[in-house]
């Protein structure tokens, strides 16, 4: 075994021996987050001001049937139970998909989900829970791979989110459990019934730099397993990548902020399995006329791990990322280019994709391909919350042969209430159709609806 491997091996024992005691830290830190009393000093004076005779150790009389802690702790209890905060939503879904091969996926569901966030227990201890389900309204057994249901058009529910919130300080907690995560490439992927999920335990902060100096914000730590969106089911991420081992993922990074600049970075190293690293930079610049240009570059790097678990390979993948927008009344123009490049595909193992030409139904980040996007969106101001998009992505001829350049167009319609009586109410209409310029070219249609309330405490 080289040097390389007993490290990585030497990793992956450690990360297995440390994560149970971490979780099982957080999950028990209730026991140990509330302050004790402090320790009598050995001789406290008493109200004259002359000191006590009483030695430590001992307890008097008149102090042992005190319960000022208790009720400070009962308090303490009260005041978290009172901070809880409930969320639910229901949601509903029809999606409706011809493939290339002319096959279709269709199905309809209803569900949702019902959750709540404690208060913090003793200024410092937080638990919080969130069940997920999605029931089949159709769904026959020869059209499925929506995603909107399990596999084989099933219904299911699950208990995706059961997790404990330690804060440290105000802006520095430590999470434990099963939760929802949003970053590039672990993410909830909330574009179905249910989000992913994972169970993980992370340390996220942010920290002001002061004065005109900007806002870092940092996370890092372990995930070892993932509920796909249409799935009751938590894996290990290895598996939910494609690889047949057990391993999960180191992930670290940190997003810097002044003004009108930002700049990001965060790796996901999975050993045996794969790394990933991502970066970008955004910034404003003013124009005329009271007008803003939106400018965003991002890279990503992709390469096997270790013993190549993945495709039995070596692999290397990349992609890098233009964006310009213009932000003009209610209307936002947008144009973006991608181009990826290495010896294989990129991937998104754990997430969608955040690639600026990833759109509904293709993500045109195969080996070699370039791809430009246009985009146009509108708030309408004649009915507060409804607003529309269009965009048209061409992804040129990849590398691999028999694959063919795309095109991809995109309408949007959506329509949220801001206030009013039915606040928390979303509906929403999309339509993607993809064109393969193949030798024998054939077309993919996807048409999705979605209505979702969130229901108010």
């Amino acid at each position: 075994m080289n040097q390389s491997h007993k490290m990585e091996h030497a990793m992956r024992r450690g990360a297995a021996e440390l994560l149970p005691a971490m979780l099982c830290a957080a999950l028990t830190a209730c026991a140990v987050a509330a302050p004790a009393p402090a320790a009598a000093p050995p001789n406290p004076p008493d109200d004259s001001g002359a000191p006590s005779s009483i030695e430590q150790g001992q307890s008097p009389l008149d102090e042992g049937f005190d319960w000022t802690d208790r009720d400070w702790r009962l308090k303490k209890r009260i005041e978290a139970l009172q901070d809880t905060k409930f969320k639910a939503q229901i949601r509903t879904m029809y999606l409706d998909r011809n493939k290339y091969d002319t096959s279709e996926s269709e199905a309809w569901a209803i569900g949702g989900y019902a959750g709540l966030k404690t208060g913090y227990f003793w200024e410092h201890v937080a638990f919080g829970v969130t069940g997920y389900m999605s029931e089949k309204l159709i769904g026959e057994e020869d059209r499925d791979g929506t995603l909107l249901l399990a596999p084989g058009q099933e219904s299911y529910s699950v208990l995706g989110e059961l997790y404990a919130d330690i804060k440290l300080t105000g802006d520095l907690h430590i999470y434990g459990g099963r939760k929802e995560y949003d970053t590039p490439y672990i993410n909830r992927n909330d574009t179905r019934m249910t989000p992913n999920t994972f169970e993980a335990i992370t340390l996220q902060g942010k920290c002001d730099l002061g004065g005109d100096k900007g806002t870092l914000n940092y996370m890092a730590g372990y995930f070892s397993q993932i509920k796909e969106r249409n799935s009751d089911e938590f894996v290990a991420m290895s598996q939910d990548a494609g690889a047949d081992i057990d391993r999960g993922v180191f992930a670290a990074g940190g997003l810097y902020k002044i003004g009108k600049f930002s700049f990001g970075a965060a790796d996901y190293y999975s050993a045996d399995v794969i790394n990933i690293f991502y970066t970008e930079a955004k910034y404003a610049v003013a124009l005329p006329r009271d007008l803003e240009l939106r400018l965003a570059l991002q890279f990503s790097n992709q390469s096997s791990t270790g013993d190549d678990a993945l495709t039995g390979e070596c692999f290397e993948a990349n992609q890098i990322g233009l964006k310009a927008e213009v932000p003009v009344g209610p209307a936002l123009f947008t144009a973006a280019y991608t181009q990826a490049s290495g010896d294989a595909d990129m991937r998104s193992p754990w997430s969608g994709h955040p690639g600026y030409t990833s759109v509904q139904v293709e993500d045109f980040f195969r080996d070699g391909e370039g791809a430009f996007m246009l985009r146009a969106a509108y708030n309408f101001p004649c009915l507060a919350g409804l607003s529309t998009y269009a965009l048209w992505v061409h992804g040129s001829t990849p590398d691999q042969a028999g694959q063919y350049a795309r095109d991809e167009y995109n309408f949007n319609l959506q329509w949220v209430p801001p206030n009013g009586t039915l606040k928390g109410l979303s509906l929403r209409l999309r339509y993607a159709m993809v064109d393969e310029h193949g030798v024998n070219p054939d077309d993919l249609d996807d048409l999705r609806m979605i209505c979702s309330y969130d229901i108010p405490f």
